[in-house]
């Protein structure tokens, strides 16, 4: 029997995870993980609950990677330690996934194993087959699995794009060779099933691009996301036909485009790339600064440029920033937030609702249906969004197929189930959230826990402030609460400098930074956990509560 579990991205957007079993084989197809929301105080990153590979008497032959976005990738460092074979991805791929195994101390001992487009790799008693695919990225993939009970197909992130920017169109002959030879199931990506046409090619973003850098008199500044390798190399070459300098700004976007470049998938001409302390040296009108930030972060490049708080790219009248990156569902009221501090600047500001400067990486619905009829599944499993576009792509799948593919709607630890007879949905096992905070302390399965084993260790220290919401100028003198945090004559007397050193953090901010309660929140956990870190030892959770007056 064949057994399928998604563990992650099923009835939610990102942390895709979905294990595969067959006879004394398992391996698990991506491992990523979900940035926190403004809900998750104190939290840094979510991964999948592992209970079930946990409690599994089969430790993982192998770890299979479609492509490097963080959704994908993130909650690699957190399975480790329960794969015993390798793990496959492109080139790309494994290059963004090293870092961060490397900030885990995690030795790979050459268990990192580069894969190519049409490659097959024997696991166990299944045998994994790479097709690629085109989304927002280079080196993306499919993934098919070749099992005793048949074939199933893993579209990963994916669109059709013809013109792609590495001139790499998906293997669309592949994918139809195996509609042909007989597909099993076909799990598919379910993100854009609500948006009917096409995507369109990344190339479609030149034209406007060609406007703006055409009409922009002053800087140009952009937000892509910053692993939109595609869309980093169009406004590259776009910067070198108009005589601009490109300083890239924001560590992701460094590091990405560094990596990009070492591979050959990053092309950066000399002398086109500067420093950003360097931009300040340049008229206004030769530079052009891809930077981080898109999605309102409070501490990324972009925010902190916006109410001029970065160290050498300030705003002024006659820049244009330009958003080219999708608005993540919950982002857009920071979002809002830092474009009117763009604003307040004097400089002007661009998104997808008034230029098309962005192209999503997702298959539209035209799209998703291609994908149905080339592989001609006898069983659709849609995957990657919320129930809803989980349930319209089963309408879509219906209607394409004409009812001979037999649908099954999931959810996170649904176990599906394979074999001579057909295909079914049978019980479910232990699926869930981890949150994860910086020290890994916070390692934990729901927010009660998480605090409990905080309250347990280094306690919680709650900080209460009244700001003015006009100049954001402290009210009163903030008070300090402590539960479970030990007070002795060391910890008490930092406890008693927590009021001022607070005030110092504010102080220092610009008035515009004072009156976001978005970042003036994150910038006093931050340092309020770096304070007390450094003196008194222990790393208690910090949670500012900020009162608007």
């Amino acid at each position: 029997m064949l057994e399928v579990v998604p563990l992650g991205g099923v009835g939610e957007f990102g942390m895709n995870m979905m294990a595969v079993a067959s006879a004394s084989t398992t391996l698990l197809l991506d491992a990523g993980a979900m940035l926190p929301g403004p809900e998750h105080l104190g939290v840094d990153l979510i991964v999948p609950d592992l209970t079930f590979l946990q409690q599994s008497e089969r430790r993982l032959s192998a770890l299979v990677l479609t492509h490097g976005h963080e959704d994908h990738i993130g909650a690699v460092p957190y399975v480790w330690h329960l794969l015993d074979g390798p793990v496959y991805g492109t080139p790309l791929t494994l290059a963004l996934l090293e870092p961060k195994l490397e900030a885990h101390a995690i030795d790979t001992a050459d268990r990192l194993v580069a894969v190519a487009p049409r490659d097959r790799v024997a696991v166990g008693s299944l045998e994994v087959e790479f097709i690629r695919v085109t989304h927002s990225m280079p080196d993306c993939v499919a993934i098919a699995v070749h099992t005793p009970a048949g074939t199933i197909v893993h579209t990963g992130d994916f669109k059709f794009d013809q013109t792609p920017i590495d001139g790499e169109p998906a293997d669309t002959h592949r994918l139809s060779e195996l509609g042909t030879e007989g597909v099993l199931a076909l799990f598919a990506d379910s993100t854009n099933i609500a948006r009917k046409g096409h995507s369109g090619s990344e190339r479609d973003v030149v034209a406007a691009f060609e406007e703006i850098f055409a009409g922009t008199r002053g800087k140009l500044v952009v937000a892509p996301f910053s692993s939109s390798i595609h869309r980093v190399q169009i406004l590259i070459d776009l910067a070198v036909r108009f005589k601009r300098k490109v300083a890239l700004v924001g560590r992701g976007v460094q590091q990405n485009a560094a990596t990009a470049q070492r591979l050959g998938y990053l092309d950066i001409p000399a002398g086109v790339q500067i420093r950003d302390r360097d931009v300040e040296q340049y008229a206004p009108e030769q530079v052009l600064c891809i930077v981080t930030g898109s999605q309102g972060e409070p501490l990324a490049a972009l925010s902190r440029i916006a109410v001029d708080a970065h160290r050498h790219v300030k705003l002024e009248r006659g820049d244009v920033v330009v958003f080219s990156a999708r608005a993540i569902p919950g982002n857009q009221r920071a979002i809002g937030r830092l474009q009117d501090h763009i604003a307040r600047r004097g400089a002007g500001c661009i998104d997808a609702s008034v230029k098309a400067v962005h192209v999503s990486g997702h298959a539209s619905e035209e799209e998703l249906k291609l994908m149905l009829s080339l592989v001609s599944p006898r069983y659709f499993v849609p995957i990657h969004g919320e129930y809803r576009y989980l349930a319209r792509h089963a309408q879509v799948a219906d209607q394409v197929t004409n009812g001979r593919a037999a649908v099954l709607l999931v959810e996170n630890g649904s176990r599906i189930g394979f074999d001579a007879e057909g295909g079914w949905i049978a019980d479910t096992v232990p699926a869930g959230h981890v949150l994860i905070d910086g020290t890994r302390a916070g390692e934990v399965a729901d927010e009660v826990l998480r605090d409990r084993r905080h309250l347990a260790g280094d306690g919680v220290v709650v900080l209460v402030i009244a700001i003015n919401s006009r100049d954001g100028l402290v009210e009163a003198e903030p008070t300090v609460t402590t539960r479970g945090f030990v007070v002795d004559d060391r910890t008490g007397a930092a406890l008693e400098e927590v009021p001022g050193f607070v005030r110092g953090v504010l102080a220092a901010e610009s008035i515009e930074e004072r009156t976001d309660q978005c970042f003036v929140r994150e910038r006093i956990r931050v340092e309020l956990q770096r304070f007390l870190r450094k003196r008194t030892g222990r790393r208690p959770l910090v949670l500012p509560v900020i009162l608007e007056t």
